[in-house]
């Protein structure tokens, strides 16, 4: 019998699930014994030894989810950024740190780049942005690398811009070798898809982040501010 492969892989898109073997695509719940699965979840009051997971429209509250938040999750999501998140508690004591470190093609600087750094600065969240932090004059790789060190989290803004400047191995491919070095990186793809991301990035294309096809820029925002911020 054919098993799914949610545990392991995630259902982040309809396209996910209809590779699973067992879903293939079709809309319906799965549920995983506890002592099979280690979940990473916050338990949501419910008694039993199993929980119920959606494959593609499933929804799951992360840990370091705020109380009354409304913010809502697939376990997918859940399972990505919880390493990511370890990292963030790792370092909650480290002084002077930004909390995230966003990654951007220069094209995009005043458009959805700004958009994100905007929504984010708004919800309390400290961004290292080239827009504001590189000095007219100073050397750019210089600040990036001092920008990477003093930040909690990184996130790449996948772009067609960006897909356009990693394949010239520009600026963006080296804040990206840097990024995919530490378990800090999360890619939120932005008018394009993770298809055309593998095609440029294998290795970025590996990582699941968040996408802007499946939530709006706000709510994207709004998970990054969670994660994000001790």
């Amino acid at each position: 019998m054919a098993r799914c492969t949610a545990p392991r892989n995630g259902h982040r898109t309809a396209s996910g699930a209809a590779d699973c073997p067992a879903c293939g695509g079709r809309s319906r719940s799965y549920s995983y014994s506890s002592s099979s699965y280690s979940s990473p979840y916050s338990s949501s009051g419910s008694s039993g030894s199993s929980r119920s997971v959606g494959g593609s429209g499933g929804s799951a509250r992360p840990r370091w989810s705020r109380a009354g938040s409304v913010v809502v999750y697939t376990p997918a999501e859940v399972r990505t950024l919880t390493p990511v998140r370890e990292n963030v508690e790792r370092r909650a004591s480290v002084p002077d740190l930004r909390d995230i470190f966003l990654c951007h093609a220069w094209d995009d600087r005043k458009g959805p780049a700004k958009e994100l750094h905007d929504l984010l600065e708004s919800r309390g969240v400290s961004v290292w942005f080239s827009e504001k932090d590189v000095v007219l004059g100073t050397s750019l790789l210089c600040e990036i690398d001092k920008g990477l060190a003093k930040s909690r989290v990184g996130i790449v803004l996948v772009t067609p811009a960006l897909l356009s400047r990693v394949r010239a191995e520009g600026i963006a491919d080296k804040e990206l070798s840097v990024l995919l070095a530490r378990d800090l990186l999360v890619p939120i793809v932005h008018g394009t898809t993770y298809d055309a991301l593998r095609e440029v990035s294998p290795l970025l294309g590996s990582r699941s982040g968040l996408s802007t096809e499946e939530d709006s820029m706000t709510t994207v925002a709004a998970k990054l501010a969670e994660l994000a911020t001790p």
